[in-house]
């Protein structure tokens, strides 16, 4: 690792360091699929639905990345051209990605300011535009975005009214609760990533399903295996290629064992991020009976770029999650967004993701909060 002024630079997630903590469980993990040889759907896949399933109390069905998981969700839902789908603009492209792979329109709605998250009332705007036009309204996607839940009480209400499917988007937030609730079991169907800088990641791609209904969790996997039924070469209906490899089944079995551990570690270095930052810069909101799984520490700055350029001199990562609301990229600029977005546009110029992992060490942390004290 390069020095800089005598001071090793502190990278946004250290994965290494929660490699050479597992490195004994983590290489029998990977000993065992390699003796087995059974690489794909071999008997890890099946032993991580479960525990997945015993840690969300839903039905869960793996495959090969988030984007994945989304897309496979609103196939089982019947989703299609003609359709819309309302999401939030302040995201990764993924959600929108998905909606458009099967053919229906995403729709922008704006996000809630504090939390960042779908803004129900934005939602009911955009619900309303789609009803004067030639589209018809079936799903609302909610992004957790930076491990935080969404509201899903509010949004459930604007789904129920208008009999929509409600989606969660949780490739951020798997091991949050809100209300006592673990994310997975927040709304009817839900999908996650294990991207490796997730708070539970492999080391490549992959993702996973939820759903409350084990029929749907059943049709997923239908989808999800190229539409084959009971036994082999049995194609009752089109499908997809989408599995999950099980060596990394084998490492998120092992990252498993530390995952509650590491997720208390996590809101640790957030609390000590609280504590030291407060005053200098906007901090992420602690909604009112949810725990986080803080994917990433966001904190808000109207001079981002020159506070990012302070850190960075200083040997400190940062990250800008995300730079563009996705209405604003020039592969969605087609798609409506009724109101035009506007807190989604202020959040997107000040937001500033700073390090944060479960082996963060204290005096690292202290680096960081001393340089943006001293640049804020």
């Amino acid at each position: 690792m390069t020095v800089l002024n005598g001071l090793a630079p502190i990278p946004m997630v250290d994965l290494q360091a929660q490699r050479r903590r597992l490195e004994p469980a983590l290489s029998e993990s990977l000993a065992r699929v390699l003796a087995h040889g059974r690489f794909v759907l071999g008997p890890e896949v099946e032993e991580l639905e479960l525990r997945l399933a015993d840690l969300t109390g839903a039905s869960c069905v793996t495959c090969g990345n988030g984007t994945d998981a989304l897309e496979l969700l609103l196939w089982a839902l019947g989703i299609g051209p003609g359709d819309a789908v309302v999401l939030p603009a302040f995201t990764f492209a993924a959600a929108a990605e998905a909606v458009v792979r099967r053919g229906a329109t995403p729709v922008f709605a704006d996000v809630e300011e504090a939390s960042c998250n779908l803004s129900a009332p934005s939602a009911r705007q955009a619900l309303a535009w789609i009803n004067r036009s030639a589209l018809r309204a079936r799903a609302l996607i909610a992004v957790d975005l930076y491990g935080w839940p969404a509201d899903y009480t509010g949004l459930a209400a604007v789904a129920e009214e208008r009999g929509l499917a409600l989606v969660a988007d949780a490739a951020q937030s798997l091991g949050a609760t809100l209300g006592n609730r673990p994310v997975g079991a927040l709304a009817p169907v839900t999908a996650t990533s294990f991207y490796p800088s997730k708070p539970l990641g492999c080391y490549g791609d992959g993702g996973a399903v939820f759903a409350l209904d084990p029929a749907m969790a059943e049709r997923v996997r239908l989808l999800a295996r190229h539409g084959q039924g009971p036994g082999r070469y049995n194609h009752v209906s089109l499908g997809a290629n989408s599995r999950l490899d099980t060596l990394q089944a084998a490492v998120l079995l092992a990252k498993l064992s530390v995952f509650e551990e590491e997720l208390a570690r996590r809101d640790q270095v957030a609390r000590r991020y609280d504590t030291g930052l407060a005053g200098a810069v906007t901090l992420p909101l602690r909604p009112a009976g949810a725990t986080p799984a803080w994917a990433q520490y966001t904190i808000r700055h109207p001079e981002r770029e020159r506070l990012a350029r302070s850190l960075a001199e200083a040997g400190i990562a940062s990250a800008v999650h995300y730079p563009r609301p996705v209405n604003l990229q020039p592969a969605y600029r087609a798609c409506p967004s009724p109101d035009g977005v506007p807190v989604s546009r202020r959040l997107a110029e000040t937001v500033l993701s700073l390090p944060l992992c479960p082996y963060l060490a204290p005096e690292a942390q202290d680096r960081v909060i001393a340089a943006i004290r001293a640049n804020a």
